[in-house]
């Protein structure tokens, strides 16, 4: 099979990579990277069963080496412990259930109005100006906001949490997450103090929940751990919810007939953001280890290679979404999808995205019915896994 069948994408080629994902799903379903230019190769899984069976099965496909195809993500934390991300077994879930219960519905509810106004305040600006930028002026901020917030940051001290947040989730994205360094080191120190005074004197946020947690070893969980947590929300809950929610806008420019359905019937906003999520896929892929030798489809898999699992692929492999499955369908029955994995790691802040999005829609079509993006006009981030608008020119039509 040809060896250019599969090219990371990034930037400016993250605009279409669906004709080479259908390539890959119908003609090399287990494609070989074979050299990567440092002399490593791994492998890319792009059918919908295969990679929601690989991310149920974390025995099979560990995340305990690192969630890139490269093999050296375990460099970085060398001495340190592993964030929750790399963690597989009992230590895994008890951390995972202790951060899921902030994330639950009932308690995300005394931000939802935070989060609205924040929403409003952008759009009706948008109006005063015609338009504006939908990435820069709220699809950025939103989700920076709502982090901040979850952690316990105070909304005197945004600005300064936003500009290390987005710093570091765009070195990481790149995969130069010390390029951010002066950034991640005044993270490092600011969450350390953040932490400290939420053990002497505990208040309604994820830090103070971690701070005081009692696992079942009976041993608290060291500032290593919890600072770790506090990177992975801001690396995993940011540049995500953007790609999503800068997504969605394409969406309902792109699919006018959709967003007359939302209009006539907003009851259906619910189950939309399911299928914008399918379609939108922030996170097109993330990596995880064979631990034993796998046959798959013809194919061998040796022990120990990495595998891509390429959700951007899956979320519209027609074997599962029918054969219009690059189409936007508000009333498809799009779950379970990819976009937030499968298994033990699925993806802690789903609830939170599902909010967001919901929040945006809402006001959106109710203030800005006739909006529209420029595609054209349009730019990408960089970075080789998550896909996500940079700019996105937004105006509002009387």
């Amino acid at each position: 099979m040809n060896e250019a069948l599969f090219t990371p994408r990034s930037a400016a080629t993250w605009r279409d990579p669906y004709p080479m994902y259908a390539a890959l799903r119908e003609h090399d379903p287990v494609h070989h990277v074979t050299n990567t230019g440092e002399g490593e190769d791994y492998y890319v899984l792009s059918r919908f069963e295969d990679i929601f069976a690989a991310g149920v099965d974390g025995e099979l496909y560990t995340s305990t080496k690192g969630i890139t195809p490269s093999y050296n993500d375990m460099a970085l934390h060398r001495g340190r412990e592993l964030p929750i991300v790399m963690m597989d077994g009992p230590e895994h879930i008890e951390l995972r259930q202790t951060i899921l219960e902030r994330f639950k519905p009932a308690r995300l509810a005394p931000l939802q109005q935070q989060l609205r106004d924040f929403i409003v305040d952008r759009l009706e600006q948008f109006r005063v100006d015609g338009g504006g930028d939908m990435i820069v002026d709220l699809c950025k901020p939103l989700p920076s906001l709502f982090v901040s917030r979850m952690l316990g940051v105070p909304l005197a001290e945004r600005t300064l949490f936003d500009d290390w947040a987005w710093k570091v989730a765009s070195a990481s994205a790149t995969g130069e997450l010390m390029a951010a360094g002066d950034a991640v080191m005044e993270m490092v120190e600011y969450f350390g103090k953040l932490l400290a005074a939420r053990r002497k004197n505990p208040e309604d946020d994820l830090v103070s929940d971690l701070a005081h947690a009692m696992p079942a070893s009976g041993v608290p969980l060291s500032d290593e751990k919890i600072l770790g947590v506090c990177f992975t929300m801001v690396l995993g809950g940011n540049d995500t919810a953007t790609g999503l929610l800068g997504g969605t806008a394409e969406i309902l420019t792109a699919f006018p007939d959709q967003r007359a359905q939302l209009l006539s019937d907003p009851s259906l906003i619910k189950n939309a953001i399911e299928e914008f999520l399918r379609l939108t896929s922030p996170v097109q892929g993330l990596a995880r280890t064979a631990t034993r030798d796998i046959t798959l489809h013809g194919s061998n898999i040796p022990a120990g290679r990495k595998v891509l699992l390429l959700y951007g692929s899956g979320n519209r492999d027609p074997r599962r979404f029918g054969d219009d499955a690059d189409q936007c369908d508000i009333r498809r029955n799009a779950r379970p999808h990819l976009t937030f994995s499968s298994g033990a790691h699925m993806c802690i802040g789903a609830a939170a995205a599902r909010l967001q999005g919901q929040l945006l829609i809402e006001e959106l079509l109710a203030r800005c019915p006739k909006f529209a993006v420029d595609i054209e006009s349009s730019e990408f981030a960089e970075g080789n896994f998550v896909r996500r608008y940079d700019s996105l020119p937004f105006k509002v039509e009387k």
